[in-house]
């Protein structure tokens, strides 16, 4: 999703209330296919991981992290290149993301957990259904497209960050933060790039969500749903891409739910 969610957050009037991605009793920072991926956990019983979407953080979820921990060990973790996971190579894809979350459950001593993705976090958590699937349980997966156009995405957002990268293409970025926020903003314009043939092949079960007015096209979701067997669909009535944020009380008793059954 091409709007980064530091953005989405102050358009939603959503700041953090809380100090998750800032909190040192529950912090520690692991070693994850070359890089030091920052994680901090709450609660204790069945385990739960949520990822964040594009240019966020694990603060994304303030409003889901109380709800989930008085039951499951919630497992929030800053993704490569963002938050507090720092990632100095000049690129960047979804399937490194995704295989960067198998080795961190790997690492915790988690065979497999319930999945929460949100918008590039939702992305995440398709392909490591598909890539990892016995690291899956079950998955939520909110405003996550499957490839990067004006068919899948909002088309003036869409014609916005072409403009955007048109004027930048060619600009030698000079500081580590300038470079390292254009190759999270290509990560969304190139990516991803995921079949329909692929998503067949999901097998546990998957909850596909959005909102009723999301950045991410209605006819989007609804191919991403009917083409992964069994999963269910859910539109969020008057909801944008902040699905979790904007109704987290009905979120998160929804998804608590579907993981139930």
């Amino acid at each position: 999703m091409l709007m980064v969610l530091p953005q989405l957050l102050t358009l939603l009037g959503c700041k953090p209330k809380t100090m998750y991605g800032n909190n040192p009793e529950a912090g520690r920072y692991y070693q994850i296919n070359g890089i030091k991926m920052y994680v901090e956990e709450y609660g204790s019983g069945k385990p739960l991981l949520m990822i964040h979407g594009n240019g966020g953080d694990m603060s994304a979820f303030a409003e889901n992290v109380p709800y989930f921990a008085k039951k499951y060990r919630v497992i929030l973790a800053d993704s490569r290149a963002q938050g507090k996971t720092v990632d100095a190579s000049d690129s960047l894809s979804f399937e490194q993301m995704a295989d960067d979350f198998a080795v961190l459950l790997d690492t915790l001593k988690v065979p497999k957990a319930y999945v929460i993705g949100w918008s590039d976090g939702g992305i995440n958590a398709l392909l490591m259904a598909m890539r990892h699937p016995d690291k899956v349980i079950k998955l939520a997966s909110t405003g996550a497209n499957i490839w990067p156009d004006s068919t899948a995405l909002d088309p003036q957002g869409w014609k916005q960050s072409e403009k955007y990268y048109n004027q930048n293409k060619n600009r030698a970025w000079k500081t580590p933060k300038a470079k390292n926020d254009w190759k999270i903003f290509m990560l969304d314009w190139t990516q991803p790039n995921i079949k329909l043939s692929q998503l067949q092949q999901i097998k546990c079960p998957a909850l596909i969500i959005a909102g009723d007015h999301d950045v991410i096209v209605d006819k989007h979701t609804r191919l991403i749903q009917s083409n992964i067997p069994g999963s269910q669909l859910w539109i969020v009535h008057n909801s944008g891409h902040g699905t979790l944020i904007e109704h987290a009380r009905k979120f998160n008793k929804k998804v608590d739910e579907f993981f139930e059954k």
